[in-house]
């Protein structure tokens, strides 16, 4: 016997890798004091990286943006206000009169066409005569003068009538009509010295028509203050001097309708001079110095940030960065954001427990929640502490990207791979808030990120390969790009700064893909995780375990491959993870390398080992292909839920072919090769002759048993199932699809009254799904050929 358990170890040694006690890995992974402690940790750890030390005076804010909280002055200090003298500086400009320039050249143009008319009124006279009764001479004469007339309207913009000129024209000879011309030109002169203008809003008042205005008066620009008559005034002026020359009222209004056309407004806005007059007056101006007292309010919350806002809220930043610190009350209530932590936690708490309670009761779980929770937040708060650089400090608007460069979606991420997407959305909200808080309380920060978290956990679920956590990143920061330029649009930020907040976001975005890409085996291996990723790079048939398996014991390696087609379909019935169900089988059975002759699918020419040994033995080498498994497992560092179904793959099922050989030691065997009778071996239990009186030791079911556990997931509890109904196919006498139903059936049931099933999660519903894709999947692969017919013989 001795012997023979040599044989079974074998020749070589191999080093075992140590695993943690039992005890102990049970205590941490089920104690709820280790949960509470995770717990304490993860509030402490929130509150310290979410509030403590954040002040309001970082937060990165933007003229004409909506501010979200209160912002006060946390010290006195005072401050040249660029914004307050700029106004200054505006309504001073504002009070400056305009300086206008007197034009003259209207009048010059206008007495130098009267004087051709009174010329050619000479020339007419003397031409035609006015008593003249002969027609042609008349028609001549009022030929004569209609042309005139035209001549001095096309002259310049004049609409003098016929009558009008008429009547001066019978003002008398040349000399008379000279002197009222004259007489009517040095009025004209006068009002275009004084000026006119024609805007009724220059007027000083109602009823006065006068404007004091600046003018230029001579060529040296001296500007002077002069009172400026309106258009309408002027025309008056001009009506009252007519009428002073006593020529009758019908030839004074005749010759005031021809005069007015040499009355137009003559005041011209002089630029230049009028910028030199507000110059002289900003001369004296010094800048606004504004004084802010402790607790002053610098900008209200809900309110658009104004420009002097936003310069008072620079000028404190400044002053802070000279002066080194900032008052002991800038921070937040520490005692009310303590409460508001908690109190986020335990929702957390209560929604995994309704929603996830695997999560809830496993520690390592929790504890992965809590670290990538707070490496996120931290992660968050680096990028607010940013904000306290001087560069930040002194150029806002170059702050104001940083909060899009906030990696939000990290643990989001992490959490739906190696977690659940259920845990991944809580978390993601959970995030989104303190980083809203964190910022200011900014609800549409609090909106983005959540968003760009869900994209990103939508895109990674069930996912196989690396690149797609990239995309799913990548959709994330295209989601929040597109949502900062539209709420930079309705904020009206400067275009360059919008553009830098969606360079920000496609950035994080990309940066945190390859971030999670490079945590994911860190995670793993910390946690004892296993990806999608992770598994389907373990379906590689040259690994070094497969390929063994492939050489060493290769009915065991088709036997794997088989129920590994058997596991995954009937996963995906059921809604389990197919890919875990299928590479787990590929190694469930690696421990059979270490004997595979004493494995019926390895046996050839029918030798079997187990004819010659004790029916014992036989179970223990049998049942030592689990340990042995496990040891190889670990030595190639395979994950942790390979080992748990090479564990649990058996359950603590009967060996039951040599269970019943113990119970019926007495019946002869025969050698299959050889034919002949097998001497037996010693019986299960005798009286020792030189110890009389002691019983017989009966056959112990314990001794036939594995060693367990049960299987303790779905997956696991389908590779059983798989394993048993896979082999036990193989013995079938006659193939048919009842006999495989009854078969299926039958093993199934088994293992449910022996209580196999008992620690697994799996309903009626899914094992009445789990026979009914074992029956088609056997069907299939188990089905018979039509014969060929023989090749005929040559003739």
């Amino acid at each position: 016997m001795l012997q023979k358990l040599k044989l079974f170890r074998g020749p070589t040694k191999r080093v075992r890798k140590r695993e943690a006690p039992p005890g102990l890995m049970a205590f941490l992974e089920k104690s709820r004091l280790v949960a509470a402690l995770i717990f304490l940790a993860t509030v402490a750890s929130i509150v310290l990286i979410s509030f403590v030390g954040v002040t309001m005076s970082n937060l990165p804010v933007l003229p004409n943006q909506a501010a979200s909280v209160r912002l006060a002055a946390s010290v006195a200090f005072a401050y040249e206000s660029d914004e307050q003298t700029r106004q200054l500086r505006e309504q001073i400009r504002d009070r400056v009169p305009p300086v206008f320039r007197l034009e003259f050249q209207p009048l010059r143009q206008f007495e130098t066409h009267l004087a051709r008319l009174l010329a050619d009124l000479a020339a007419h006279a003397a031409t035609h005569s006015a008593t003249a009764l002969d027609p042609a001479a008349v028609a001549a004469r009022r030929e004569s003068f209609a042309t005139l007339v035209t001549a001095f309207n096309a002259a310049g913009p004049y609409r003098a009538a016929t009558d009008d000129v008429a009547a001066l024209l019978r003002l008398g000879d040349a000399e008379r009509r000279f002197g009222i011309v004259e007489n009517t030109l040095v009025v004209l002169r006068e009002i275009y010295a004084q000026g006119v203008h024609d805007n009724p809003t220059l007027s000083a008042g109602p009823g006065t028509g006068d404007i004091t205005v600046f003018q230029i008066a001579s060529p040296e620009d001296e500007v002077r203050t002069q009172n400026v008559q309106s258009l309408e005034d002027a025309l008056t002026l001009l009506r009252i001097n007519l009428a002073a020359e006593g020529i009758g009222r019908e030839t004074t209004v005749a010759l005031f309708r021809l005069f007015r056309n040499g009355v137009t407004p003559n005041l011209t806005y002089d630029n230049d001079a009028t910028r030199r007059q507000q110059e002289l007056a900003l001369a004296n101006l010094r800048p606004v110095v504004v004084q802010v007292e402790r607790g002053e309010t610098i900008i209200e919350p809900g309110t658009r940030v104004t420009g002097e806002q936003y310069e008072k809220l620079v000028a404190q930043r400044q002053y802070l960065l000279a002066t080194g610190g900032v008052a002991a009350n800038e921070g937040l209530q520490l005692f009310g954001r303590t409460l508001l932590v908690l109190a986020m936690v335990m929702a957390s708490v209560f929604y995994i427990r309704l929603e996830d309670r695997e999560t809830f009761l496993s520690n390592s779980r929790l504890g992965l929640l809590a670290l990538v929770v707070i490496l996120n937040l931290a992660a968050v708060r680096t990028t607010y502490a940013m904000g306290g650089l001087p560069y930040f400090i002194t150029n806002s608007t170059a702050a104001a990207f940083l909060p899009y460069l906030a990696p939000t979606a990290l643990a989001p991420l992490v959490v739906a791979i190696l977690i659940n997407a259920g845990s991944a959305v809580f978390m993601a909200l959970l995030i989104s808030i303190f980083t809203a808080v964190i910022y200011g309380n900014r609800l549409d920060l609090l909106v983005i990120t959540f968003l760009a978290s869900m994209i990103a956990i939508s895109a990674v679920q069930h996912t196989r390969k690396r690149a797609t956590i990239v995309r799913g990143t990548l959709f994330a920061g295209a989601s929040v790009a597109i949502f900062t330029l539209l709420i930079g649009i309705i904020d009206q930020l400067p275009a360059f700064t919008i553009l830098k907040q969606m360079t920000a976001g496609l950035l994080t975005g990309l940066l945190t893909g390859v971030v999670v890409i490079g945590l994911l085996p860190l995670l793993e291996s910390l946690f004892k995780r296993t990806t999608d990723i992770t598994l389907l790079e373990l379906t590689d048939y040259n690994h070094p375990l497969l390929r063994r398996l492939q050489l060493e014991a290769p009915g065991t390696y088709h036997h794997s491959l088989v129920v590994a087609q058997l596991a995954e379909n009937a996963a995906n019935a059921i809604g389990a993870n197919a890919l875990r169900a299928r590479v787990c089988c590929l190694f469930h059975d690696v421990g059979k390398m270490v004997k595979p002759q004493y494995f019926a699918e390895n046996q050839q020419e029918g030798v079997n080992p187990h004819d010659f040994n004790n029916p014992s033995l036989s179970a223990l080498i049998i049942k030592s292909h689990v340990k042995e498994g496990v040891d190889l497992a670990l030595q190639h560092r395979l994950p942790r839920v390979i080992i748990n179904v090479i564990r649990q793959h058996h359950g603590t099922t009967l060996i039951r072919y040599f269970f019943h050989r113990a119970l019926n030691r007495d019946k002869p065997r025969v050698n299959p090769v050889t034919s002949t009778s097998l001497p037996l071996p010693p019986p299960a239990a005798s009286k020792d002759p030189g110890l009389p009186g002691l019983e017989p030791v009966p056959v112990s079911e314990a001794t036939y048993r594995y060693d367990g556990p049960r299987p303790q997931f779905k997956e696991s509890a389908i590779i059983l199932l798989a394993d048993s109904c896979e082999a036990a196919s193989r013995s079938l006498a006659k193939f048919s699809p009842q006999n495989l139903e009854e078969l299926i059936n039958k093993i199934v049931q088994t293992h449910i009254e022996d209580g196999q099933l008992d620690e697994c999660p799996l309903t009626f519903a899914e094992i009445t799904k789990i026979k009914h894709s074992f029956n088609f999947t056997l069907l299939n692969m188990l089905h018979s050929r039509v014969a060929y017919p023989p090749a005929p013989s040559a003739a």
